[in-house]
């Protein structure tokens, strides 16, 4: 199994940027993709980005794309989302997940990290 723990959640303003990290423990060598996703209170989860573990192109919803940058550190057995220009719409409990099956079915999940935007 593969163990998730996000962080780096927190309140800030409209406008401003926050990076999260999920490290990742356990069978690591497992993992073929890393994935954000986020859930807004009475709304459903919803992806955000995802990077593969070898590095091919990343994927973006297109309510972030241009804002958010998801990247990873294989070393570290990390991935990373940069959120920048942060709306109130982007507020929501982040998730990180893994695929451990190269199908993009993310079935291992972090707790989760709550960011909060004000307007």
């Amino acid at each position: 199994q593969v163990q998730l723990v996000e962080s780096g959640g927190g309140l800030v303003q409209a406008g401003d940027s926050l990076r999260l990290s999920c490290a990742a423990s356990g069978r690591t060598s497992r993992i073929y993709a890393m994935g954000w996703f986020r859930q807004a209170p009475g709304k459903e989860r919803e992806f955000v980005a995802a990077i593969s573990w070898s590095g091919s192109s990343p994927l973006y919803a297109d309510s972030v794309k241009g804002r958010f940058f998801i990247s990873r550190d294989n070393a570290k057995r990390s991935v990373y989302l940069d959120m920048n220009s942060l709306k109130p719409k982007d507020a929501a409990v982040y998730y990180c997940a893994a695929d451990l099956t190269g199908t993009h079915d993310y079935r291992n999940w972090g707790p989760g990290t709550q960011v909060t935007v004000s307007s």
